[in-house]
């Protein structure tokens, strides 16, 4: 479906001052926007995406800012923040509802109320930030949960048109932790809806982890309130739900993505992971070749609270996978310690460790 909108007017910041971007990333970091705009609908959104395009303006479009990280020199164009809010649920089938969540929604507080309504689909994804929006690009998972499971369709403004667009997940081509919208700034996403379930149980419970703090055997289904609780005990222990006061939780989240190896490349690296930390070492390894990042970190001599240069950004003590702003931190502090990791694993494994978050007017 495709349609396009009438302009209406926005909130940008005032002529002559520049709104600093770290105010609105979870690393606490990013340089002035040359022009920062409050979209607090999908119409302004669309409106203000519109405008800066037909002018031929540098555009960011920025939701949570919890997947990104921004150069310390910012952002010399304009930067829409989206805003917006609504959510909206509706009885499909019987046993099903189908809930629609604007973009600027907070994602825990979506899926808070999914939970608190007793809907089953979202509750392993409690506790990760960021906004609703961004969660089909990334195709956001954890815990043996992803977005892809329960994604129905997608509204997005198809920037090179102009027109407003539905797509299905069929069309958005998800994978892990992408979908064909990441890396590219093509479309921008207004809305997202998803099918869930009506009975007060979970998906079934996948994860090892997840199902031993439950105390079910795998592929149990259990009530809603407990996964979600469990969930964000596990994340709180990994320092991965927000909390101004925890340095721990100054991060991105996930800075690297666990590796995916085919063969013979998967072969190769056990063999010199096994001669490196011992033959009787269990591996951690997933479905498809795929292996934990955080364990080749820490066994790459990477522990936990490691520090970058001068201590400004360093690994959080809770988990190795996050790297967080200790206070002062610039992006460069975060990109050096980053680099550190990176060619560290690749030295001692050969596996290159491929980065989660955006990129932007910086480089790793």
């Amino acid at each position: 479906m495709n349609r396009r909108l009438p302009l209406t007017p926005v909130t940008t910041s005032r002529p002559g001052t520049q709104t600093r971007l770290s105010g609105y990333t979870t690393l606490r970091l990013g340089g002035p926007a040359t022009r920062f705009i409050e979209a607090t609908t999908a119409r302004e959104v669309v409106d203000a995406v519109r405008a800066a395009d037909e002018a031929g303006e540098p555009l960011l479009v920025l939701g949570g800012g919890s997947n990104v990280l921004i150069g310390d020199d910012g952002f010399d164009g304009t930067v829409v923040h989206i805003a917006s809010k609504g959510v909206g649920m509706d009885c499909t089938a019987a046993g099903s509802v189908q809930l629609t969540a604007e973009a600027g929604e907070n994602w825990d507080s979506v899926v808070a109320q999914t939970v608190s309504s007793g809907l089953g689909g979202l509750e392993c994804l409690s506790g990760i930030p960021g906004l609703v929006g961004a969660t089909p690009v990334q195709n956001v998972g954890a815990y043996g949960v992803e977005v892809a499971e329960v994604l129905v369709s997608v509204d997005l403004l198809d920037r090179a048109s102009g027109e407003v667009r539905t797509l299905t997940p069929d069309e958005l081509g998800l994978a892990y932790r992408t979908s064909v919208l990441k890396n590219t700034d093509r479309a921008v996403v207004l809305r997202v809806r998803f099918q869930l379930a009506d009975s007060g149980l979970s998906a079934p419970i996948r994860y090892a982890e997840l199902a031993n703090t439950l105390g079910v055997a795998p592929g149990e289904r259990v009530p809603v309130d407990r996964v979600r609780q469990s969930v964000l005990d596990l994340r709180r222990g990994k320092g991965m739900v927000l909390d101004p006061d925890d340095h721990d939780t100054w991060s991105a989240g996930s800075f690297f993505t666990n590796p995916v190896l085919g063969e013979p490349q998967l072969g190769e690296v056990l063999d010199r992971i096994r001669a490196r930390v011992g033959d009787d070492v269990r591996i951690p390894q997933y479905p498809g070749g795929k292996l934990s990042a955080a364990w080749l970190i820490e066994r790459a001599g990477f522990e936990k609270g490691y520090p970058g240069p001068g201590g400004r950004a360093a690994l959080s003590h809770s988990h190795t996978l996050a790297l967080t702003n200790r206070g002062t931190a610039t992006t460069e502090d975060i990109l050096a310690l980053a680099r550190e990791v990176r060619d560290g694993v690749y030295s001692a494994f050969g596996v290159e460790l491929a980065a989660e978050p955006v990129f932007i007017g910086c480089a790793l």
